[in-house]
């Protein structure tokens, strides 16, 4: 986590986010500093608006997107059936495994560099 807090102590001085100024602050926080991961995040981070992932970011719920919408249908309804029926249509947990397998691999490559 120390690598990617390191590249938005950059991003919000307004220096470049490059294999040396990484490191100099990885060093200057007195982390053990590891080359592949420094490199690896540098590439990772070559595309990225940062300022745009982290005003993303914020806006998301805590409960992430699925978690927020199901939270908004909760509060609209009054004591009907209707709303109870929507409610017990929860997938089985089988599905649930899939979708997390699909997440797991979808950030396996992002995931290995912060361990």
């Amino acid at each position: 986590m120390e690598y990617v807090y390191a590249a938005l102590i950059l991003n919000e001085s307004g220096e470049e986010i490059n294999e040396d100024n990484l490191t100099a602050v990885l060093d200057a926080a007195g982390v053990d500093v590891e080359e592949s991961r420094v490199k690896a995040l540098v590439a990772a981070l070559e595309d990225v608006d940062i300022e745009e992932a982290v005003a993303e970011a914020a806006a998301v719920p805590a409960g992430g997107a699925a978690a927020g919408g199901a939270s908004a249908g909760a509060d609209e309804g009054g004591d009907d059936e209707g709303d109870e029926e929507e409610v017990s249509d929860v997938p089985d947990t089988a599905d649930d495994d899939d979708d997390d397998e699909e997440e797991e691999a979808s950030g396996e490559g992002l995931g290995n560099l912060f361990g």
